[in-house]
């Protein structure tokens, strides 16, 4: 049997584009050292799961945030949960609801370990996908599929947050 040799990852040619993001993330989190990356890379991903995670609560109660409404659920705070990622340990509040009924797709109750989904999760980032691709990205992640409606929530919840970092461009995130 033949040992074959790991696949090196070559980056792609360097845009203006990336390098006003890199730029703009030198300056943002002050990055003097390779921990310094790893450090907002963490920061990074837990706020993209915090806004996914606040996005989901949104649809499974039917309307969002600080709004009124008439049904028996409701919001009832949230619950720290330590996640364990390849860049490290970090920390997400996972919103609570008054009947338990809440069963968060993005982190699943007793599951702390995503070594497997950081990359991917980083990546829709970095690749301005369509919500066709990044629901199709979730569903090879997590197994399920979730509609693109979900999606678009949770794309605009998170890009007024990432948009120092990039372009929208008819919708899609751009470097």
């Amino acid at each position: 049997m033949a040992n074959r040799k790991k696949e090196v990852y070559k980056p792609k040619p360097m845009t203006e584009g990336k390098r006003d993001l890199i730029q703009g993330l030198l300056q943002e989190y002050d990055i003097q050292s390779a921990e310094d990356i790893q450090d907002a890379l963490k920061d990074l991903l837990s706020r993209t799961i915090q806004g996914m995670l606040e996005t989901e609560m949104d649809n499974h109660l039917g309307y969002d945030r600080y709004e009124r409404s008439g049904e028996p659920n409701y919001r009832n705070g949230t619950k720290p949960k330590t996640v364990h990622s390849k860049y490290g340990e970090f920390e997400v509040d996972v919103p609570q609801d008054r009947q338990s009924s809440f069963e968060p797709q993005v982190l699943p109750k007793r599951q702390k370990d995503i070594f497997s989904i950081d990359d991917k999760i980083i990546a829709m980032y970095a690749k301005g996908m369509t919500t066709r691709q990044i629901s199709e990205t979730i569903e090879d992640i997590y197994g399920f599929e979730v509609s693109e409606g979900m999606v678009s929530d949770i794309t605009d919840k998170l890009l007024p947050r990432i948009r120092c970092y990039g372009v929208a461009v008819n919708g899609v995130l751009r470097f």
